[in-house]
């Protein structure tokens, strides 16, 4: 018995490596990319709907790729306006009971059984995040990021909400509750960025990066005067 639960972990441990290689593999090579989170259940007559769609194509008309969990809702509508805008549109789909059907917008698909390695790619591949209106998931996908940046796990970069009518209530409820608790630090707060303007999404994404060729070129020219 005992030996036979050894096996079944063996296996699940080849597995998870699987799937971390594969996705290591295949998005080495996608460029800047931004990760777009939303609910699956909302709708294409959702205004939130529509402005992923714009969201998304302004991103791709800017030379970034798409990340989405490949779903439908706002994850269906932003591989949508990746693609419709000739951009690199990447499905990270998972294995679920349901409501995780994998959209026809694809033109990268990559399927997880587990989260955990899901995760793992929609941070490591992307210089921002952008979260629409969503549920547990979106929250626990912008809660880790918070965690990550706020405990130096990651480097920072733009975490932005769309949709005030939303988020306004959580973002209360930080300036409220949580810094009233001393939970968290305002400095916790500057991380979020709030809009309702998909321009200003893709200007916020275009500062960081801005910012990031600029902290590159800094390193190389010590580098190059340290002698290394």
């Amino acid at each position: 018995m005992i030996d036979d639960l050894k096996g079944k972990e063996t296996w699940r441990l080849f597995r998870i490596m699987s799937e971390f290689f594969e996705g290591f593999d295949e998005l080495a090579d996608i460029g800047p990319a931004v990760s777009i989170f939303g609910s699956a259940r909302l709708k294409k007559s959702s205004k939130y709907y529509r402005l992923t769609v714009e969201i998304a194509s302004l991103l791709a008309r800017n030379g970034y790729a798409v990340i989405t969990g490949g779903g439908p809702g706002i994850m269906e509508a932003a591989n949508k306006g990746a693609s419709m805008s000739g951009g690199i549109s990447i499905g990270l789909n998972i294995t679920l009971p349901k409501e995780q059907k994998p959209n026809r917008y694809q033109n990268r698909s990559l399927h997880f059984r587990y989260f955990f390695a899901r995760k793992v790619m929609f941070v490591k591949y992307a210089i921002g995040y952008v979260c629409m209106p969503g549920g547990f998931g979106t929250l626990d996908e912008l809660f880790e990021a918070l965690t990550l940046m706020q405990t130096h796990k990651i480097y920072r970069f733009p975490l932005i909400l769309v949709g005030e009518d939303y988020w306004m209530p959580i973002i209360d409820f930080m300036k409220n509750t949580m810094l009233k608790y001393k939970t968290i630090s305002k400095e916790d707060i500057k991380l979020i960025n709030l809009t309702e303007d998909p321009q200003e999404v893709v200007d916020i994404i275009n500062r960081h990066m801005d910012w990031k060729a600029k902290m590159v070129s800094k390193a190389k020219e010590r580098k190059l005067e340290a002698g290394i």
